[in-house]
């Protein structure tokens, strides 16, 4: 395939991008997450040819499965989820490199086990290899995954060469503050920084990367992306499923925890950061780690900045649905919520004043996750709207799923004698302009995390800054129980607590 017409992130670049060889060994190999998302993504970079020489594809788990039945779980998983069907060649390089080796996550013999497999590889291929650990795991084995990596020499496995050990690790990042610094600190006992990638899958989105590119490659978005000419900022990741299967899970998290201290507040810092000095892993995390730390504490006197509720019973996709206390597994008295609606106000000089809004909840009327810059109204002396004229605010929105895309709300004449105005939509949208075939976050996250770039991680640092952010709106409702806890219908928009926190400052939710 011609370099140009490969991917655009991908251009210039070898097929590699200079990786050496690679053993890639996933934790937790036989779970939901390396099923749908991590096997089909080696795949697709197998397709694409990115994948190293000299790969290798190690899975880890407590299971005792032959390395044939895994080749066979793996192909099975690709026939599934993967965005390209199952080519047989292509399939072929990847599982005649693919095995299995099983073991205790907290016993250290399965991890020198481990050790002594890739010891095997490298002597097969005649040559050193780095070591991608994926802990693709229940967080409640990350800490024994992380001493056991440490106890048997894979930590440090050529430490001080560009191709040492590195580890992705998957959230839940911790529950809180105190749970983040003491599992960084257990990171730090066995890891340098350098070789740790916390991976949030939002920021290999194409659309969250199209996001720096709009605001950093487009000169007319910068003189405007400031107090003096934007109104407020709304951030919506929304699911129209409910808790699911995930009860055991979500119960100890909820909204805030699974959705917006991660994901929906990683598209705030990068829509609000200041220009990066280059495009370099640390400069950019640098600029998200100062906008997290402008961010002023959340409100939780009687002027609350913060809403949650749960669903009730309702309508969705055409049918009744249970409410979330009715779901199997949850507790009749649940306080966790499956909504929640924030405030936030940054203390700096671009965007003192403006305030950005974010929400996630389940059981909403549609899947869909997106960022709208809200641009102040025009002064209504020419157009004003007791005269009839219908103007609406200028709004930038960055579709991030499920249709990505962009699209930007202008106010158009309407053709006739009289003088009319209406607003209307200018868009595009990836799968036409581009093609449907984009590359998912996790090939993206993969292959930076096997050349070393941690531009679309987060560092230890900005994960604690967020945690600081959020604990004390847990404490507050962990306080109060099941006090202050909206409900609302299923494949609704959420509580009336949410519509209030915008409109005591003259705002109301756009509709994505």
């Amino acid at each position: 395939m011609a370099d140009q017409e490969r991917h655009p992130f991908l251009q210039g670049l070898s097929k590699h991008r200079g990786t050496p060889p690679t053993v890639v060994v996933i934790f937790g190999a036989s779970g939901d997450l390396t099923a749908r998302k991590l096997i089909p993504a080696i795949y697709n970079l197998a397709f694409d040819d990115l994948l190293p020489a000299g790969f290798h594809l190690v899975g880890y788990g407590r299971k005792t499965i032959p390395d044939a039945e895994f080749r066979s779980m793996a192909s099975g998983a690709i026939k599934q989820f993967s965005r390209r069907e199952l080519d047989a060649e292509v399939w072929e390089r990847v599982a005649a490199n693919t095995t299995y080796v099983s073991g205790g996550y907290d016993e250290k013999e399965g991890f020198d086990r481990l050790a002594a497999h890739i010891r095997e590889i490298e002597a097969a291929i005649g040559s050193e290899a780095q070591s991608l650990f994926y802990i693709s795991t229940p967080p409640s084995v990350f800490g024994p995954i992380i001493q056991n990596l440490g106890a048997s020499g894979l930590g440090s496995r050529y430490l001080g060469k560009p191709h040492h050990s590195r580890v992705i690790i998957e959230k839940p990042f911790g529950r809180d503050l105190d749970s983040a610094r003491a599992l960084n600190a257990e990171l730090r006992s066995v890891f340098e920084e350098t070789q740790v990638y916390r991976i949030d899958h939002y920021l290999g989105k194409e659309t969250v990367q199209d996001l720096l590119v709009q605001r950093f490659a487009n000169s007319i978005f910068e003189p405007i992306w400031n107090r003096n000419y934007i109104e407020n900022v709304q951030i919506t990741v929304a699911e129209d499923q409910g808790v699911g299967t995930r009860a055991g899970y979500y119960e100890q998290s909820g909204c805030l925890r699974d959705m917006i201290q991660n994901h929906t507040t990683q598209l705030l810092a990068l829509t609000a950061m200041e220009p990066p000095g280059s495009f370099d892993a640390e400069a950019l995390r640098d600029e998200k780690v100062k906008v997290l730390k402008a961010i002023e504490p959340v409100g939780l006197g009687p002027d609350m900045d913060v809403a949650r509720a749960q669903y009730v019973a309702g309508m969705t996709g055409g049918k009744m649905v249970p409410g979330y206390l009715q779901e199997s597994g949850i507790a009749p008295n649940s306080n966790t919520e499956t909504y929640a609606a924030l405030r936030l106000s940054i203390n700096n000089w671009r965007w003192h004043g403006v305030p950005f809004y974010l929400r996630s909840g389940k059981r909403l009327p549609r899947r869909v996750s997106e960022i709208a810059v809200q641009f102040k109204r025009p002064p209504g002396t020419i157009f004003p709207q007791k005269d009839g004229f219908d103007l609406a605010a200028n709004t930038l929105s960055f579709q991030i799923q499920p249709d990505e895309g962009l699209s930007f709300i202008l106010n158009a004449k309407i053709p006739g004698l009289d003088t009319r105005t209406q607003p209307v939509k200018m868009s595009f949208r990836y799968a036409t302009t581009f093609g449907s075939n984009t590359p998912e976050a996790y090939e993206r996250l993969v292959l930076d995390a096997m050349i070393g770039d941690g531009t679309l991680f987060i560092r230890g640092d900005e994960a604690e800054t967020s945690w600081k952010l959020y604990t004390p709106v847990l404490d507050f409702w962990q306080s109060q129980g099941r006090s202050g806890m909206e409900t609302y219908p299923a494949g609704s928009w959420g509580p009336a607590g949410a519509d209030k926190l915008l409109a005591k400052h003259g705002h109301v939710w756009r509709k994505p």
